[in-house]
């Protein structure tokens, strides 16, 4: 191998690393021989004179992009090796090709450079301090951007010209097959059904979870593209997301479409460059064919369902203003079955986190809502609790210890700088000592002077790079100010929720409510992102109404005593026991029947031995109720006024026949007896 010369043993002290990397995992499944290359490597490392024990292998970024800005575990883990002074060599295929972008690699090789570190493939040995290698490295990578860039723009340009024409052949969605280069409907029958009554349960409920409903107890069909079912067509729930995606699909309604989803960068307050998808607006399409194969509805129609879809999202009544905000939204799910769960507004707007599966018909039985006041007190409680003085020492001891180890990062890059403003201190003495006239020297040491400071130069921005890539630690008396004024800043009346959400992020990573069989209360786990876990269990509250039913202690007396007592007694004795109703009142007839009729608890029977009630006797005599109230009045029969004011009437066998033989007696109550005195 070219410039084997250049290890030397402060190099094999160190480790050997060795990085893997491969773009897609369609690449790390197809491409086994490339694969199989780079773990070589390791091999080769051992030949060049590492121990095997020194040869580390970092494989964690197989089937994942080198574009700038994707995250990659495994190329950070790289350099932060390479940082720390650990990494006396790194092993790959092309080292130019560790990332796509030269910026990545770039950063990497001057890291290399002030901590001594070679860089090794197939093609050589590379020293970065040697100006000749970095130079050579830096023209590949630049002629290999290039290259991609190149290759990227022709392939662009052959499938824009091809969808121009409605033939770049893609993905089709579930529901339709290529056949000879063609788009046609699946023949399978029941796709087609599945498909087809999407529409027709729109169309018929006006909403997409109105389908999701249609379609409980009902399979759909899923196409799936790569992976080990690349091609075969599954069966699952339809959910709420599908129902939209297949509503908002214009190849249902026939129609060739591309670029109707294109990609955005941006970068977050940590420098993290972050690549997102969005949806352009029907004007913007680049290509739009309608007509182009069979579909499922007409064009118009799928301008309709859009439509529907967007005056289903608009709001177009005005809401009251939310009394709560939900502090966990976004880090909470349920752990019953494993989906977030999301912040609802109910009455009163007061937020519940609810199970995203209910939506969809997903959930299991111990999918629970659960109010979000429940849930942000306790965690905010919890995060409270967590800065004790005692908490708040082991953090201060774990800054210092980072701090620490920061210095320690840094300390290559440090000792570069020293070095060189010492080289240009004595460049500078040196051109001072000399003589004006003796201009020959002069100029010499002048020019020595300045190439020592430009030296300088490089090595502050080298440190000041080194630097950038750790973030910033706040200083020992920040931490213990904000310990202190923390729960006053917490509970502060001027700290807006967003700064809550925000306060809580950085400490805590999600949370999970458990399955909790008893339902009055609930089960939080809390996952810091130290890795720590937290599980807590609180009782859920009470609905307002709920709140004001009767005391337990009322219902129970009234249970026990109810069927044998009263109910205005009932009242008396409840109040004489110092009870009240939910409202705080004392307790009247009213209030203690309503208790009877909501829990079921009858009343006593309000006729005694040898009574029965007006309705019987006019029943057991074959008249009127007003005949038995009249004699009552007139005191041709005896009445008592029993519980709930009832009238109980005494009854026997001789009081029966008296009013038997009145009413033969009387014309007006037995007509065929006042026609006989005719």
């Amino acid at each position: 191998m070219n410039g084997e010369q250049k290890i030397t043993s402060s190099h094999r002290e160190r480790l050997a690393v060795v990085y893997l990397r491969q773009s897609s995992m369609a690449q790390v499944r197809e491409h086994t021989e490339s694969t199989t290359r780079q773990y070589g490597l390791a091999g080769e490392a051992t030949r060049l004179g590492w121990a095997p024990g020194d040869v580390q292998v970092i494989d964690t970024d197989l089937g994942i992009s080198g574009r700038f800005g994707v995250a990659r575990e495994g190329f950070r883990d790289l350099v932060s090796l390479v940082c720390r002074g650990e990494a006396g060599a790194i092993f790959g295929i092309e080292i130019s090709r560790l990332a796509r972008s030269n910026a990545d690699v770039g950063r990497l090789i001057e890291f290399a450079r002030i901590t001594d570190t070679l860089l090794i493939d197939s093609d050589g040995v590379y020293d970065p301090a040697d100006v000749n290698d970095r130079m050579l490295l830096g023209l590949k990578g630049t002629m290999g951007e290039v290259e991609l860039h190149v290759m990227a723009g022709r392939l662009q340009a052959a499938k824009r010209a091809a969808a121009a024409r409605g033939e770049l052949r893609t993905p089709l969605p579930v529901g339709y097959v290529h056949d000879a280069g063609e788009v046609v409907i699946d023949p399978d029958a029941e796709v087609q059904a599945a498909i087809a009554d999407v529409f027709a349960g729109f169309a018929a409920t006006g909403s997409a979870y109105g389908v999701v409903a249609v379609f409980a107890g009902r399979r759909f069909p899923l196409r799936a593209y790569g992976g080990a079912w690349a091609g075969q067509l599954r069966w699952g729930h339809l959910t709420h997301a599908r129902v939209v995606g297949v509503l908002k699909n214009p190849a249902y309604a026939g129609a060739y479409v591309h670029g109707r989803y294109g990609s955005r960068r941006s970068v977050d307050e940590d420098g993290t460059v972050r690549t997102m998808m969005f949806e352009r607006p029907r004007a913007e399409w680049p290509v739009l064919i309608k007509d182009h194969h069979e579909g499922y509805i007409t064009w118009a129609g799928y301008l309709a369902n859009e439509a529907k879809l967007a005056a289903n999202r608009t709001n177009t009544g005005a809401r009251p203003p939310r009394e709560g905000c939900a502090l966990c939204q976004g880090i909470i799910t349920c752990g019953s079955c494993g989906k977030p769960m999301r912040a609802n507004y109910h009455t009163g707007q007061r937020p519940a986190y609810e199970c995203s599966s209910r939506a969809d018909r997903l959930t299991t039985p111990t999918c629970r809502s659960v109010a979000a006041a429940t849930v942000d007190a306790a965690v905010a409680a919890a995060l409270l609790d967590a800065l004790t003085p005692g908490q708040v020492a082991l953090a201060l001891s774990a800054a210092d210890q980072v701090t620490d180890r920061h210095q320690r990062v840094s300390r290559a890059a440090e000792l570069a700088v020293e070095r060189a403003r010492y080289e240009a201190d004595r460049a500078e003495r040196s051109f001072h000592q000399v003589e004006p006239e003796n201009r020959l020297v002069a100029s010499t040491l002048e020019a020595r002077w300045e190439s020592r400071l430009a030296a300088l130069a490089e090595a502050e921005q080298s440190l000041e790079a080194a630097r950038d890539l750790l973030p910033p630690l706040p200083s020992r008396a920040e931490l213990e100010k904000l310990a202190a004024d923390l729960p006053a800043l917490w509970h502060a009346p001027t700290t807006s929720s967003k700064d809550r959400k925000r306060l809580l992020r950085t400490l805590v990573a999600d949370v999970t409510l458990l399955p909790e069989p008893d339902p009055g209360k609930a089960r939080i786990g809390i996952r810091w992102h130290t890795g720590a876990t937290d599980e807590l269990t609180v009782a859920r509250a009470i609905h307002p109404g709920t709140a004001k039913r009767s005391p337990s202690r009322a219902v129970e007396m009234i249970r026990d005593l109810g069927p044998v007592t009263p109910t205005a007694e009932l009242a008396e004795k409840l109040n004489a026991a110092g009870l009240t109703t939910g409202h705080g009142r004392p307790f009247d007839v009213k209030a203690v029947q309503w208790i009877r009729h909501a829990y079921k608890i009858p009343a006593p029977a309000p006729y005694g031995s040898g009574e029965i009630s007006v309705t019987e006797a006019a029943r057991r005599l074959g008249c009127s109720t007003g005949v038995i109230y009249y004699w009552i009045d007139a005191a041709q029969l005896d009445a008592r006024r029993g519980p709930g004011n009832r009238l109980c009437l005494s009854w026997n066998d001789r009081i029966e026949a008296a009013c038997r033989h009145r009413i033969d007696r009387s014309g007006h109550l037995t007509p065929t007896r006042q026609a006989r005195h005719r």
